[in-house]
């Protein structure tokens, strides 16, 4: 089953009226991500490409298209904004892009929640609901570019997760409405434990139209920059700040050679000195200070949304989770990085064996976030890439000393996270998806050479 085996007349002819791109340089634009941040998976992705892009305007058209798909069994991968960093936007075997990006609507803001269509941008979304003196609880770093469908459907937590967990915990996402890949499409409303269904499946089980979300009163967060002399101190310090009384959106620990490749912050980031990045609300901001002084902390930056609008300076979110690594790859596209979990409390005996073997290989960086209820610390250090040989040879080193990795140099859901393929999610793919159309080869790597080899592809 490969392209030229597919009617691509009778596709057409029943999606007619329904916006197609199909200039193969903007065709091959929409069929990338941010998978060229591993070198791995650049080698692997960036030559897949669909052979066409549908834009729907609203869910009505994502059913026609759908039931087009199904019928003529074209492939399908749905995309937002595409700002995802393991191909899970890329068409492995060709079809079609489904674009969301015009499902941009919001349905209700009511106390506590939002409604809206997936294709929204995260940062106007948030916008919107700042309208109501609420906001989201947690957003990727790149909310810019990024849609809140593409968030869920392939993200797992980000700035605010310190404060209110992960995406997967209990309430943050209140429903998802599926659209099925079937000759006649059924809509599907995913509520409660059931969101797991199709929360991070890259979309291979099911077209998210539209979802609901939990909101909080909004924050007049502050920016802040703490510097530090002991890179440990400071990831200590973020530990401090992982506290209930304490009004923290984000703490995120960088390297003192991560400076040169923030620009803007030169001021207040100088190579001598660590950094910790934080946003902070304005009832804990004295403590703050406080306890940043008790630890031999310098807060060199302390400034609100509208004073850093005004005099230019970069955001905290935007030194921060994988945005880190996006500042060193505008200097050098050799860097790429890893994702590491560590575990509580913080040792950092770990951290001075990696950084006495390895050196300048890796910069390191640490994330404060909540799961479960519990404060977890993850990493994304940055790693200067030579071979895929060297990069596993130190992954495999983090998990001698007792940390957890998660593959970001991958491009299937099991291989990349728990090792495992999500039994829930894989029942649900056979009930919304049962052509095995959505997103094919992403579940995992023997779903992937299958799809592969019966596409002509392996």
């Amino acid at each position: 089953m490969t392209d030229r085996k597919i009617n691509w007349d009778g596709f057409l002819g029943d999606v007619n009226g329904i916006e197609i791109i199909d200039d193969p340089q903007r065709v091959r634009l929409k069929s990338r991500d941010y998978f060229w941040y591993s070198p791995i998976l650049n080698d692997v992705l960036r030559k897949r490409t669909a052979k066409l892009v549908v834009v729907p305007k609203n869910e009505a058209e994502v059913i026609t298209v759908a039931s087009a798909c199904a019928k003529w069994k074209v492939p399908i991968t749905v995309r937002g904004g595409g700002t995802g960093n393991y191909g899970q936007a890329v068409p492995l075997v060709g079809g079609i892009i489904l674009d969301i990006t015009r499902l941009d609507r919001v349905l209700e803001i009511g106390d506590g929640f939002v409604r809206c269509e997936a294709g929204m941008l995260v940062e106007q979304l948030d916008k919107e609901v700042h309208k109501k003196e609420q906001e989201l609880l947690m957003w990727p770093s790149t909310r810019s570019q990024a849609t809140i469908g593409g968030f869920i459907a392939g993200g797992s937590g980000g700035i605010g997760s310190v404060r209110h967990g992960v995406l997967r915990d209990d309430g943050n996402v209140r429903s998802l409405r599926i659209v099925t890949l079937e000759e006649e499409p059924r809509i599907i409303t995913l509520e409660g434990p059931d969101i797991q269904k199709a929360h991070h499946a890259y979309g291979t089980n099911g077209i998210i139209t539209e979802l609901e979300l939990a909101l909080q009163p909004a924050v007049d967060w502050h920016h802040a920059v703490v510097l530090f002399d002991d890179y440990a101190e400071g990831v200590r310090f973020g530990e401090a700040l992982c506290r209930d009384d304490y009004d923290i959106y984000l703490i995120s620990v960088v390297d003192k050679r991560f400076s040169p490749f923030y620009r803007q912050l030169k001021d207040y980031f100088p190579n001598n000195k660590h950094a910790v990045f934080s946003m902070v609300g304005p009832t804990t901001i004295a403590q703050f200070k406080a306890d940043a002084a008790s630890r031999g902390g310098e807060v060199s930056l302390m400034i609100s949304d509208d004073e850093l609008v005004q005099e230019g300076i970069t955001p905290s979110y935007e030194c921060a989770w994988n945005h880190t690594t996006l500042q060193a790859l505008k200097s050098d596209r050799s860097w790429t990085y890893l994702q590491i979990a560590y575990p509580q409390p913080y040792d950092p005996t770990a951290d001075q064996a990696i950084m006495a073997e390895f050196g300048d290989e890796l910069y390191l960086h640490h994330e404060f976030a909540r799961e479960r209820g519990d404060y977890q610390l993850f990493a994304l250090p940055l790693l200067k890439f030579s071979s895929k040989e060297r990069l596993y040879q130190i992954s495999n080193r983090f998990e001698e000393l007792g940390c957890g990795v998660f593959d970001a140099h991958v491009y299937t859901i099991a291989e990349g996270g728990m090792k495992v393929v999500d039994p829930v999610q894989m029942a649900f793919k056979h009930e919304a998806d049962p052509y095995g159309l959505m997103n094919p080869g992403k579940t995992s790597r023997e779903e992937a050479d299958a799809v592969l080899a019966e596409y002509g592809e392996g």
